[in-house]
Order: structure tokens, then C-alpha cells, then sequence
């Protein structure tokens, strides 16, 4: 987890939003136990009451469950849950923008997939350069 945090939201939310990203990025996987509350206090310098707030809208989002002793961990189906979810707000209130200045700039579909990070149309593009100029 990145240890820098910003002043335009609170850290308790923050801190939710890692938790979040790491879920969705296979970091903490369905069973796997979240970090104790003192451990990220004092590894973060947070107060504990401000992580433990963090995790408690983790339990009441359904993605995290309390297991008295033992700590939290992390629900079966959380993930899937969180696709859904994040999925939905993207298409709701991010995609909206992003499609307008796609439109603004009069890009084409095919312009965009050349430009994805995970296009390997330059890459086949090079690669037959390079082969034409071995023969």
C-alpha cells in the first residue's frame, strides 16, 4: 500500500479504496486476512480508530467479514461483488466524459485499441519491418 495520502478525501476512505484496489488487483484474495488494525496504524502513522473505520465500510459493504479473535477477512465473492460494482460506477459517471471527448476528437475504435497499452499492433507492426529488412 502506498503510504502517501491526500487532503481531498478522508484517510479512512483512503484507506478503503486501497483495500478496494488491492481486491480487484488478486493482491488479497477471497479468505486471505487483512492486515490487523495496529499493524497499519503504527505502519502508516494512522490512528487505529481511523483504519478501524476504514475496514468497518469494508464489513458493512459486505466485501470483508469480522471473525471474533481471529480478525478480518476478506469474503468469498467479494471481488466479484466489487466488478459489478465498480463496473456499474464507471459506466455511470466516468465513461459519460471519456466518451465525450472520444467524440470531440473525433477518434475512431481502431485508433484507440492501436493506441492500448496492451496492443500488440505496433509491436507486429515493427516485427515485419524488421523482417522485410533481414531479407
Amino acid at each position: 500500500m502506498d503510504r502517501e495520502w491526500n487532503d481531498n478525501q478522508p484517510i479512512y476512505r483512503q484507506l478503503r479504496d486501497r483495500v478496494v484496489a488491492m481486491i480487484l488487483d488478486g493482491v488479497l484474495k477471497e479468505g486471505d486476512p487483512l492486515p490487523s488494525v495496529r499493524t497499519v496504524a503504527a505502519d502508516y502513522r494512522l490512528n487505529p480508530l481511523t483504519v478501524l473505520k476504514g475496514y468497518q465500510q469494508l464489513v458493512d459493504e459486505g466485501l470483508v467479514e469480522t471473525r471474533r479473535g481471529r480478525g478480518m477477512f476478506i469474503n468469498a465473492g467479494a471481488r466479484d461483488l466489487l466488478l459489478q460494482g465498480e463496473r456499474q460506477k464507471f459506466l455511470a459517471e466516468e465513461w459519460p466524459a471519456v466518451y465525450a471527448k472520444i467524440q470531440r476528437l473525433g477518434l475512431s475504435p481502431q485508433e484507440l485499441l492501436d493506441q492500448s497499452p496492451n496492443s500488440t499492433s505496433k509491436d507486429s507492426t515493427s516485427t515485419s519491418n524488421d523482417q522485410k529488412e533481414d531479407r
